[in-house]
């Protein structure tokens, strides 16, 4: 009879232990962060030369990750399709691991570097979107 009781409060014990172990690993896996940043750009020519491989080397280098670059302006860009209202000339979603990484690259020396050349031939409208889990 004790051998059952033993087996039985095992059991128990790894149920238990294996519960609180994925509520952990649940607990670890963020969702990433989106940013949308809407470019009313000005000089398409410069801007894709002078400005747009920078930003982009600054990206890659801070773990961010390019998903869906649209309109004017740069090498690779797809077309944009308005579904209501106006389009921007360019648009861009990057993901992120964590909003501090995201903020860590928008005001690291790089990208702020190479953002004092975007500024010559654009304008810029950014907002951060946290992803579902």
């Amino acid at each position: 009879m004790k051998t059952k009781y033993t087996v039985a409060l095992s059991m128990l014990a790894g149920v238990a232990v294996g519960a609180v172990a994925i509520q952990g690993l649940h607990a670890q896996g963020k969702p990433p962060v989106y940013l949308v940043t809407e470019i009313d750009v000005t000089n398409p020519e410069a801007y894709g030369k002078e400005f747009a491989p920078k930003a982009q080397a600054s990206i890659k280098a801070a773990g961010g990750r390019q998903i869906a670059i649209g309109g004017a302006g740069g090498a690779g860009a797809k077309g944009i399709t308005p579904l209501a209202g106006t389009a921007p000339k360019r648009a861009v979603i990057q993901q992120w691991d964590s909003m501090e990484a995201l903020m860590a690259w928008y005001n690291g020396a790089e990208y702020k570097a190479a953002l004092e050349i975007g500024k010559n031939y654009a304008t810029f409208r950014r907002y951060a979107i946290d992803g579902n889990q």
